[in-house]
């Protein structure tokens, strides 16, 4: 009688087979696993530097909105703190800093180790394959344009009201006037049509949205916004602690119909570094717009008493890259006030 635990040549042969073949999967395994763990560090080493070059095109464009534009190497280095903050390691190589097409700006970047500084990825597993060392790059491409439409505190202005020769950081402080139910007049003095325009805000939030080449609805009156009440505070707030008002105002070219039925052109947005204000009498609705806040060499731009209604400051170049959440049926003019956005 046979033992059950004898074994025959065959089968011992079959056990040397099967060995072989369990060898061989396992170095195919360890293969795969160490390059699905070097992909994956490429495709994280990729993002991180998509991220790095949008950042960097978007602060590069930022700068170069400035009223004295940007040079090269400021854009280089605005570039490359960005690239650099949204890499894991905290380094990365900005190939180049493209400002050749008009009010765009592209960022190349590619890798760079953090530790050795090479410019490739350093590999984890896949050496023991002899697979070559990766350097991998992204591209973005952000645009400066003249927005088309968005949300806003709710006032528009004639573009007849605003001194746009001073569209500087440091520009003309002036006084833009509103005399109930007829005129603004400019910083020169003259009476101009128009004037400026409370705007429908039906959510009574303090912000109506609108776009270049549409009409917006008005509110009719000069009536203080009452609902605008906790953004005026806000204002206040940040103006006695030293930081500046920058508030961006759609502007009409023509209005059309009366009272409650009239409706503005809207062509563009500026933006007014606000200094003082009377949009009513009394509380937040009125700030900084005496003879005795502003100073003598400023007394003529002090807001006259009783229904007169007026906005002080310094009309500027502002760029945002907050996104304006408003299209436009019509070309935007350029008041100064640029968005900046990525295109690619």
């Amino acid at each position: 009688m046979w033992r059950l635990t004898r074994r025959t040549r065959n089968q011992d042969g079959e056990r040397g087979v099967a060995g072989v073949m369990v060898a061989l999967m396992v170095l195919v395994l360890i293969g795969v696993g160490a390059m699905a763990v070097d992909v994956g560090q490429i495709y994280a080493e990729r993002a991180q530097l998509q991220n790095g070059a949008d950042a960097g095109a978007l602060a590069a464009a930022q700068l170069c909105s400035n009223s004295g534009g940007c040079t090269q190497s400021a854009a280089n280095a605005a570039a490359k703190a960005l690239a650099d903050s949204n890499s894991n390691d905290g380094v990365s190589n900005v190939q180049s800093v493209d400002l050749s097409v008009a009010n765009q700006v592209t960022v190349t970047t590619s890798t760079i180790d953090g530790t050795t500084h090479a410019g490739f990825l350093s590999k984890l597993f896949s050496s023991a394959l002899n697979v070559p060392p990766v350097t991998v790059g992204a591209k973005a491409t952000a645009s400066l344009k003249p927005p088309s439409g968005g949300g806003a505190f709710p006032l528009a202005f004639s573009n007849q009201c605003w001194d746009l020769s001073g569209a500087t950081a440091a520009g003309t402080l002036q006084k833009i006037s509103w005399k109930p139910g007829t005129t603004c007049t400019n910083p020169s003095g003259h009476t101009v049509p128009g004037g400026w325009g409370w705007l429908s805000d039906p959510d009574a939030d303090c912000y109506a949205v609108t776009s270049t080449g549409n009409m917006a609805g008005t509110d009719p009156g000069n009536d203080k916004p009452t609902q605008c009440a906790t953004i005026l505070q806000g204002w206040i707030n940040s103006l006695t602690s030293g930081t500046a008002v920058k508030v961006t105002f759609p502007v009409f070219d023509t209005s059309a119909g009366s009272g409650n039925n009239a409706t503005f052109h809207i062509i563009g947005y500026a933006t007014f570094n606000i200094v003082g204000w009377k949009f009513g009498n009394g509380g937040v609705y009125e700030y900084h717009n005496t003879a005795a806040a502003l100073g003598s060499g400023n007394a003529k731009l002090a807001c006259p008493g009783g229904n007169d209604r007026c906005v002080i400051g310094q009309f500027v170049k502002f760029a945002t890259v907050d996104d304006f959440d408003g299209n436009g049926s019509g070309p935007a003019q350029d008041l100064g006030t640029w968005q900046v956005q990525l295109i690619k």
